[in-house]
């Protein structure tokens, strides 16, 4: 692809590195910005830069948040002993949609993979641990995608809190095999949620 301007092929170049887009798509979108008003260019230029600089990750469930505890965790209406263990925001999201769960998150930042390097030292395992020795959970409820590395991260937590003395069950399998939780559509994700079952039934069914 030839450029007549050099700005014009790195701004392309940095828009194609985001997921999905392609170099096509980036050029097509980045001569859409050159169209739009320069302020409006503006905005979104500095409104990525704050995101970048000023995010932050709750201090109880690692959720992204503009403050030290996220709007969640600081809400008082919410079960404070019931967890449910998630990937990453989009997963919060998908299950916050439902409105039928009112308890809090903990969200792992990813799942083990060990194809991409990724193991439990790299999620945030370690303070999901700490957070059920200190006995401020009742229930955990394991809501990770049902694929191989979402089974794999289910089996490695749950094997690390045999000695305590925690409730742990897995959403219903509502949700098809080999599927990504935030896909899933509102009622279904949400009546897997309310149908959840103890996880070492889920053992036994597979």
């Amino acid at each position: 692809m030839e450029f007549s301007s050099k700005l014009l092929e790195n701004a392309v170049y940095h828009m194609s590195q985001l997921p999905g887009i392609g170099k096509r798509t980036a050029l097509r979108l980045v001569l859409h910005l050159l169209n739009q008003p320069e302020e409006q260019t503006s905005d979104l230029s500095r409104s990525l830069q704050a995101l970048r600089g000023e995010i932050k990750f709750c201090s109880n469930c690692h959720n992204i948040s503009d403050v030290e505890l996220c709007q969640i965790c600081a809400n008082p209406k919410r079960e404070q002993d019931v967890v449910c263990v998630v990937e990453d925001i989009r997963d919060v999201m998908a299950i916050e949609n439902t409105g039928q769960y009112m308890g809090l998150y903990h969200v792992l930042g990813g799942k083990i993979s060990p194809m991409e390097g990724v193991g439990p030292q790299d999620l945030t395992i370690s303070s999901l641990i700490t957070k059920v020795s200190q006995d401020r959970i009742k229930e955990l409820i394991f809501a990770l995608s049902s694929t191989m590395e979402g089974d794999t991260t289910n089996f490695y937590i749950y094997k690390q809190l045999k000695p305590y003395d925690v409730k742990i069950s897995t959403i219903a399998r509502g949700i098809s095999v080999g599927d990504e939780l935030e896909y899933a559509d509102e009622v279904t994700l949400g009546r897997s949620i309310l149908n959840r079952i103890p996880f070492e039934g889920s053992l036994k069914a597979t």
